[in-house]
Formats: structure tokens, C-alpha cells, sequence
């Protein structure tokens, strides 16, 4: 594997990862702004403008004339949008490099945002918020946000709401895209076989003429301090949600390394401490896992589980007992090792297309984190120690858990 970074004179960075032995190629252009970057009065927009931008080009007309050239090319195509950034990409053979940067560049340079299909997407959107709306394990994470948060951006839904949708037009799409679509905010990334020059010398056709618009500067999240928050919300279920978290450290921090092996330990596969209370041995959970997650000025650590509407006061108490466990007592040898060679074998598995190199280098890059190749991310979960894996946890689970539950509850459960 070869990485070589080159940026533009107009401050746009392109980021080429040569895999020579893959057959396939994938072009991903990465955005700086999600829904972090919004407004109470256009929430969604980011995810909103996602969708519009496969809705026709200058170029490419609609989006049957998108879907076809990509198709054709036996390409598979798709974009996200998370609070902190926007991305697109398409995957095919590796003889078809050129064409895929040629539509996906198409793609982030002339969407036209035709106002029929805004219309028609609104639609859309709104079913995919009701989809959301129908899923509780989806539903409770956005609840402990809410809770967690209070307010600002983070407290609200990616998505944004069906009032908030209903109301953007198409002056807001022009002015979001022309505000945070510039280059110092645009990373291009290629991965897998393909020929450097020539993809550089059309990254540089494409996307060197984009004017070096002022960078909107991202106001700092503060998360607020908070004593132990808990919502509980009614909801015809079969089974209860939980989602119990506290704040952690940010991605620049080199804590994250005992922190991310921390989540691993508590919730991080079939052999967790979690996974083996609740599920294996009570029988009461179906999943459970912990996660963390790791933004710019701050990460959480989250514990989740789908279990029996009614044992949930049985299983907060278990995972309470179990944090304040490792929290006094550490760690083994034998978990620790279990739990690096779990993260590192997953790391290893996750990178063995190329699509998922674009995405492992591509965020680091749009955050300026340095290229850690995996090698190097191996080296440092392996330097872990317990000494550090129980000094985060007692400094996370000092702080006490916003706790969301959604379910079938008990008028007077938990005492509300």
C-alpha cells in the first residue's frame, strides 16, 4: 500500500491510496459540514442537500441519467451524511477510475437542485424519518442526544424533523452548498488500482477552477455539565431500549487508544463483560454492545442492549455494578488480550476493499488527523496498558450516565 497526498493551489486535497493487488477503484469526495454546522431552522439540510445532489447536474440531467452511467459501469454508488461531515462515492472495476471521478465530480460541482425533485424528495425524507420513528433502537439513541445535549445541534436529529424538511427551498440548497462546498473544506480520495497522474491531472481539470472561498469557522460544542439525566419514553414495544453513556475524549486525544479498548472490553464482542452478563448468563438481552465515538471537541461512550421490558431496572443495575467493577478493579491479561486482537483482527477485516480505505484515510484527513496506517494503529492498541485502561475508566464513570429507555413501561416505572 502507497499513500501520497497532493493539494491544490486552491487548498483542495487529494488523497491517493495505491493498492495494487485490488481490483477495483473507488472515488469518494469527503465535505467538511454535517448537521453540526446547521441551524435549528434548517436541520436536516446537510442530509437533505446529500440526497439532491444524485437528483440531475448540469451534465447529467436527472437522476435515472446518474443511476445509469453509474450502473453501467457495474459501479455501486452511495453517500452519507454524520454530524460532522458529507460524503460520496462510487465503486467499480479498477478500468473505470476515470469515468467514476467524472460523475462523482459532477456530482459535488453541478448538482442544479431542480425544484420538482425537491418537492418530490421531501417525500421521501419524510418516510425515512417514519421509518426511523418505527425502529426504537434508532429512536433511543436520538432521545439520549436529546437529553444529553439539551440543546444546539447535537441535541437534534441528522435527519432533521418533517417541519423542518417541509419548509427548505431551493435558494437554501444554492446558499448551504456555495457556503460549505469549497475547497479548503473538500478532500478527494482514490483507492485501490488505478493510474496516480491521470487521476491527479483530472482531479485538477475538475475541481481546480472552484474559487478559494472563505472556510466557515465551526463553533466549538460545548457539552454541558449534567447530574444523572433520564428520559423515559412511552412507546408499544415488545421489548425495552437502553441507552446509558457519558462523555469521553476527542479525537485528537491520545486516550482514545485505552478508551476505545475500555468499549471493547465492556461491550466489544460475543466474549465482552456485557455480552456474557446479559446475554449468556441472565438471558435477558438479545444485543448489547458499547461504543465509542469520537468527535472534534469531544467523544462518548455509550452501553446499548434491546432487553425485557421487565428486568430493566435488574440490568441498569448490572451494567452499574459492572463500570464501577472495572472501574476499581482494572482489568486481566487474558481480556486485554482478547480484546486488542478482536479490534485489531476487525480493523484488518474492515480494510479489505478499497472502498473502506477511502473511508479509514479520507475522515482522517478532513479532520487534519495524520495518516496512521494501519501497522502504525496496530502498534498503539498493542501499547495499551491495563494501568491506562483503568485510569480512563475511572475518570469516565466518575461522571454519571444519561440514561434514554423507550418501551412498553409501567405508568409508575422508575418512578415517574
Amino acid at each position: 500500500m502507497k499513500i501520497q497526498k497532493k493539494t491544490l493551489s486552491n487548498g483542495l486535497r487529494a488523497l491517493f491510496i495505491e493498492l495494487p493487488d485490488s481490483k477495483t477503484v473507488t472515488v469518494e469526495v469527503l465535505v467538511r459540514t454535517g448537521s453540526l454546522d446547521e441551524k435549528e431552522h434548517n436541520q436536516g439540510i446537510s442530509h437533505f442537500l446529500e440526497h439532491m445532489c444524485f437528483k440531475g447536474t448540469t451534465n447529467r440531467p436527472t437522476a435515472m441519467d446518474i443511476s445509469r452511467e453509474l450502473e453501467s459501469l457495474g459501479a455501486h454508488s452511495n453517500a452519507y451524511t454524520s454530524h460532522n461531515h458529507t460524503a460520496y462515492y462510487a465503486k467499480s472495476a479498477s478500468v473505470h477510475a476515470g469515468k467514476l471521478l467524472d460523475v462523482i465530480a459532477d456530482i459535488y460541482l453541478h448538482s442544479t437542485f431542480p425544484e420538482f425533485e425537491i418537492q418530490k424528495e421531501k417525500g421521501v425524507i419524510v418516510e425515512e424519518i417514519n421509518m426511523y420513528k418505527d425502529q426504537p433502537d434508532s429512536l433511543v439513541d436520538e432521545e439520549w442526544n436529546k437529553i444529553f445535549f439539551k440543546t444546539g445541534s447535537m441535541s437534534r436529529p441528522i435527519i432533521g424533523t418533517k417541519e423542518s424538511v417541509l419548509r427548505m427551498t431551493r435558494k437554501d440548497f444554492v446558499e448551504y452548498h456555495k457556503k460549505y462546498y469549497v475547497p479548503e473544506n473538500t478532500v478527494v480520495v482514490v483507492s485501490g488500482s488505478f493510474d496516480q497522474k491521470k487521476m491527479f491531472e483530472d482531479i485538477k481539470k475538475y475541481f481546480s477552477k472552484i474559487p478559494q472561498n472563505p472556510v466557515s469557522k465551526r463553533t466549538k460544542i460545548q457539552v454541558p455539565r449534567v447530574a444523572h439525566n433520564v428520559s423515559v419514553v412511552q412507546k408499544k414495544t415488545d421489548q425495552a431500549h437502553i441507552v446509558l453513556g457519558v462523555k469521553a475524549c476527542d479525537m485528537y486525544s491520545d486516550e482514545k487508544y485505552a478508551t476505545a479498548v475500555l468499549s471493547c472490553i465492556l461491550g466489544g464482542g460475543m466474549s465482552s463483560r456485557l455480552f456474557q452478563k446479559l446475554r449468556e448468563d441472565l438471558g435477558v438481552a438479545y444485543y448489547v454492545y458499547s461504543q465509542f465515538s469520537q468527535g472534534q471537541d469531544f467523544g462518548t461512550l455509550k452501553i446499548s442492549a434491546g432487553i425485557d421490558t421487565t428486568r430493566v431496572k435488574e440490568v441498569l443495575s448490572v451494567i452499574n455494578d459492572e463500570v464501577a467493577k472495572i472501574s476499581k478493579e482494572g482489568v486481566g491479561d487474558e481480556e486485554m488480550y482478547r480484546a486488542k486482537e478482536f479490534m485489531i483482527g476487525s480493523m484488518y477485516l474492515g480494510l479489505e476493499s478499497s472502498d473502506e480505505h477511502c473511508a479509514y484515510f479520507g475522515v482522517k484527513e478532513i479532520f487534519g488527523l495524520k495518516s496512521e496506517l494501519p501497522k502504525e494503529r496496530e502498534a498503539r492498541i498493542r501499547k495499551v496498558s491495563k494501568d491506562e485502561v483503568k485510569k480512563v475508566a475511572r475518570k469516565l464513570f466518575a461522571q454519571s450516565f444519561t440514561t434514554a429507555l423507550i418501551g412498553d413501561f409501567p405508568k409508575d416505572f422508575l418512578g415517574k
